[in-house]
């Protein structure tokens, strides 16, 4: 008798962690062409291996641990609107745990690419993501000053984005009426999904410039000038103005509006034909 609700749950994690890939697979081969274009206008999907390998199987993270967190709210007696935007937040603070160390690497190479690219013409090689990790390790710990700088932003950055995002989502697709013509019914979802993932981008966007400020090089080498989050806000508020806390606020938008509204119909419809199928 006890092996089958352990067996039912297997089933039903492994649908909501493929449903999750797939939405982060999707998500990447359409939008990824949005970040080549700013460069090149052709190769549209040169260089689209990293991220794939990187955003899927956070994307089945962001999903799976959003279904457990809802699941587990239904017993504390939440309203269904709330219990969408905590089970968002739960899974927000998830993913970030995860990812942190891979955005203090991947920043820290982007502010170092220069410099990595010097290191290419004078000794014909480029540092790796692993030996750029280690060199981090060595250098400055495992702690919120080394792999896991800026941690709190990102916590913040991910926490605030999925709790809007999936929040805002699922309320209002619950609260207009379900079309029964298919197209209506996908552009319904579809609608609500863009908004999602915009009104969470603007909402999100000032962690998100606290992260790159505290994960980035400081403008004095060798002084921490940004260090905590909520800090970071105030200080760049202080000296540029509200308007820097929105800095690349248009390109997001453009990724994670429409990028949202993907994850969230591929998500939804890969995971109604898996359990009908699997």
């Amino acid at each position: 008798m006890s092996a089958k609700p352990s067996v039912g749950f297997v089933n039903e994690a492994s649908r909501q962690i493929l449903a999750g890939g797939s939405a982060g697979l999707v998500e990447i081969c359409l939008m990824h062409p949005l970040d080549v274009v700013k460069t090149r206008l052709f190769g549209f999907y040169k260089g689209i291996l990293p991220p794939i390998l990187a955003e899927t199987p956070k994307r089945a993270v962001k999903f799976f641990t959003f279904e457990q967190y809802k699941k587990l709210l239904g017993y504390v007696s939440l309203s269904p609107a709330l219990t969408f935007a905590v089970a968002g937040l739960g899974s927000g603070l998830t993913e970030a745990i995860v990812v942190n160390p891979f955005e203090v690497v991947k920043v820290g190479l982007q502010a170092n690419r220069n410099r990595f690219t010097e290191e290419v013409l004078h000794r014909g090689h480029q540092p790796s993501t692993m030996s750029y990790a280690r060199h981090i390790i060595k250098k400055e710990g495992l702690g919120l000053g080394g792999l896991n700088k800026g941690f709190t932003a990102t916590l913040g950055r991910h926490g605030v984005f999925n709790m809007v995002y999936f929040g805002f989502y699922f309320n209002v697709k619950n609260i207009i009426p379900v079309n029964k013509d298919p197209t209506l019914e996908f552009l319904r979802k579809f609608g609500i999904g863009l908004l999602s993932g915009t009104i969470a981008s603007v909402i999100n966007i000032p962690f998100d410039v606290a992260k790159s400020r505290i994960q980035g090089p400081q403008p004095v080498p060798g002084e921490i000038k940004y260090k905590t989050c909520f800090k970071t806000m105030a200080t760049v508020y202080q000296e540029e103005g509200i308007l820097a806390l929105y800095k690349g606020l248009l390109p997001k938008i453009m990724r994670l509006g429409p990028g949202g509204a993907v994850m969230l119909l591929v998500y939804e419809y890969t995971y109604s034909w898996l359990q009908e199928n699997w």
